[in-house]
């Protein structure tokens, strides 16, 4: 068996494998703006406010045109809505690039390319989510977006920060140069796939806020994706809560440093490249009940563990145990909900949860800081142990919902 069939099994097509070059591609490409993009701000100017306000500025589009992205995604060609909006990004990396390369680059041109680059990647990661669906058949789905995974952490998290940062040094175009090639080369790639239909005719549709509200209704009235939802937004409210405040952990409360901070989401990374690519055996092997239900006892230890370590290799060791499950659970989830929901409402259920996803941690940020302003910096801890155990015990009866909307639409229960 060659490493090609290992790696991306020829059953799930030559279209998806086309898609997956793209992602890993366009995720390189992220990867390096990791890095180079904070190291952009911090070179214009030193007031914190503005430097923490270009992350949020990115973020932010997905709270204001996430759900009608969503709706955008099932009214029209979605290979094209993807390769248009990697076109926007590429143009306004372009324009950016202008002002670095003419010396003309302010702190304001900065953040206005971060809000409009936001804006126009919410509509490319809502649209891509629903191709896989398209391309790969539901007992595939698990192992197809854990393959999209590892690109993610592989060339996103571990290798694209550091050579960003590398190119940075360079010159600060350089790697913002590098992620237009590879979103070009991404929108190449997609361009190319062959998509089946999906979604009304045209003469069917109707206003964009009532298919946004029919997405609303689908998910409010299916009692296994709801569950599903409602877990996904509470576990990242207590999760960006643990986030927010884990640089002051790793440098004020262990003492490591920044190079220890680094360290850190490293382990977490690493730890999740060993999740997904183990992905396809645990979903042979162990019941997927069992194993949604493990990732999530995990959660609620995995922050009782950080809030009780006194030493660096103690939470490194929770930051690569987190990375393992998180990973394990980010494709089962994905894979169930894809599995459940309607082609045609792929993007208007994927965009709330996407929106749910963002809006939890931007709101546990918020909450985290403020805990950790009041109490402490290993309060959010404590807080997302307890919130964790209660929520799951509450909610535990439920999951088993969740496992009955993949195993009724994968035709096992």
């Amino acid at each position: 068996m060659s490493i090609l069939e290992r790696l991306v099994p020829a059953r799930l097509g030559h279209e998806f494998r086309t898609l997956l070059a793209a992602s890993w591609i366009t995720n390189a490409g992220d990867g390096l703006a990791l890095a180079a993009s904070p190291l952009l701000v911090a070179s214009q100017t030193h007031d914190p406010f503005l430097v923490a306000l270009a992350p949020m500025l990115q973020q932010l589009p997905w709270l204001l045109f996430g759900l009608y992205a969503g709706a955008v995604a099932d009214r029209v060609d979605r290979r094209l809505l993807v390769v248009g909006a990697n076109l926007c990004r590429g143009f306004f990396l372009a324009v950016l690039l202008v002002f670095l390369v003419t010396g003309h680059v302010n702190v304001a041109v900065v953040l206005a390319a971060a809000f409009a680059f936001g804006t126009a990647e919410v509509f490319v990661d809502t649209t891509t989510s629903t191709l896989t669906p398209m391309l790969v058949a539901k007992p595939d789905l698990g192992i197809a977006n854990s393959r999209l995974f590892a690109g993610f952490l592989t060339v996103n998290q571990l290798a694209g920060p550091p050579v960003g940062a590398a190119l940075f040094a360079l010159g600060l175009a350089w790697p913002f140069a590098a992620q237009l090639v590879c979103v070009l080369l991404g929108a190449v790639l997609v361009s190319r796939l062959r998509l089946p239909p999906h979604g009304k005719e045209r003469h069917e549709r109707t206003h964009v806020r009532a298919d946004i509200a029919e997405g609303l209704r689908w998910l409010w009235h299916s009692p296994p994706v709801r569950t599903l939802a409602v877990v996904i937004v509470t576990f990242n409210v207590t999760y960006g809560a643990a986030l927010g405040v884990l640089v002051l952990y790793a440098t004020q409360h262990l003492d490591m440093g920044e190079v220890g901070f680094g360290l850190l989401t490293t382990a977490s990374a690493i730890g999740g490249l060993i999740g997904t690519t183990s992905y396809g055996w645990l979903e042979r092997h162990v019941p997927l009940g069992t194993l949604m239900k493990t990732c999530l006892l995990l959660e609620v230890f995995f922050h009782l563990a950080l809030a009780l370590a006194t030493e660096p290799w103690q939470a490194m060791a929770a930051l690569f145990g987190f990375g393992c499950y998180a990973f394990v659970w980010g494709t089962l989830s994905m894979s169930v909900r894809q599995r459940a929901v309607p082609l045609e409402l792929q993007g208007r259920v994927g965009s709330v949860y996407l929106v749910g996803v963002f809006g939890g941690i931007v709101a546990g940020n918020l909450l985290g800081g403020l805990i950790a302003r009041e109490w402490g910096i290993t309060a959010p801890y404590w807080f997302a142990f307890v919130g964790t155990g209660v929520f799951l015990t509450l909610i535990w009866p439920q999951l088993k919902l969740i496992v009955h909307a993949d195993e009724e639409a994968t035709g096992t229960g």
